[in-house]
């Protein structure tokens, strides 16, 4: 299934997309739902972040080629940084570019939301605990990252975690092409098959950190090929088997 947030009129509803349509549904998707006869063409709704989590769990140098270009070795653990709630924003919202930093960076990720409650879960049951997969854009404040030592500065402003346009529950996160495109223009080009650590064990790694609940989202790392935004650019991240999510630098 393809699930979205969307906006109708002064509504904020989950719906299942089918083709160009919306279709509503009772419940929530994380929990028991059902779907109505109430149906709206896409045309008709706005396209919202598709998930509130209560934090967004990131893992850096998830790719060898990302480290090898951040000169950092490859990790023997998955290195995990988290964004705040207030960071995320959905698809075609603008990105602000803060008066603090004088990089902005990119970086494409595949996200994961989680359905349930995770703690202490093994990989061989952490998909039971997913409700699916979208595009996520970890962007970076990359010279405030490397003044700091330390990630939470350059990755927490408003408006740093795009995600969207939908989650979708059918794909293999383990083997889908991922890019992201600058002002049309190829920058980033990989696989997830080249993760370090795959989505099962990373997942199973953070539910023996912290809880994950409902709703929250885990970017799974970014592949070589970062760098700068500036204002006016429009950024896209597209996966594989999900979709295109674009916002602009203002």
């Amino acid at each position: 299934m393809k699930f979205a947030r969307v906006l109708l009129q002064d509504k904020v509803c989950y719906a299942v997309l089918e083709e160009a349509e919306a279709r509503l549904i009772e419940g929530t998707v994380f929990g028991e739902f059902e779907l109505t006869d109430e149906v709206h063409p896409l045309s008709s709704v706005r396209l919202l972040a598709p998930s509130q989590p209560s934090k967004v769990v990131c893992v850096g140098l998830n790719y060898a080629e990302h480290a090898r270009e951040s000169n950092m070795p490859v990790p023997d653990e998955p290195i995990l940084f988290i964004k705040p709630s207030t960071s995320v924003i959905g698809p075609d919202e603008a990105i602000v570019y803060p008066g603090m930093t004088k990089r902005l960076d990119y970086e494409a990720e595949l996200g994961v939301v989680v359905k349930k409650r995770m703690k202490d879960v093994g990989p061989a049951e952490v998909c039971k605990y997913l409700l699916g997969y979208t595009c996520l854009n970890d962007v970076t404040a990359r010279d405030l990252q490397k003044k700091d030592g330390q990630w939470t500065r350059s990755k927490s402003f408003d408006t740093f975690c795009p995600i969207g346009p939908w989650v979708v529950d059918d794909i293999d996160p383990n083997n889908v092409e991922i890019e992201l495109y600058l002002n049309g223009e190829p920058r980033q080009t990989s696989n997830t098959k080249e993760f370090v650590f795959n989505m099962e064990n990373l997942l199973s790694f953070i539910s023996r950190v912290m809880t994950l609940l409902p709703g929250d989202v885990v970017g799974t790392g970014t592949p070589s090929g970062i760098g700068p935004m500036i204002k006016g650019d429009q950024v896209e991240v597209r996966i594989e088997g999900i979709g295109s999510l674009k916002n602009q630098v203002v």
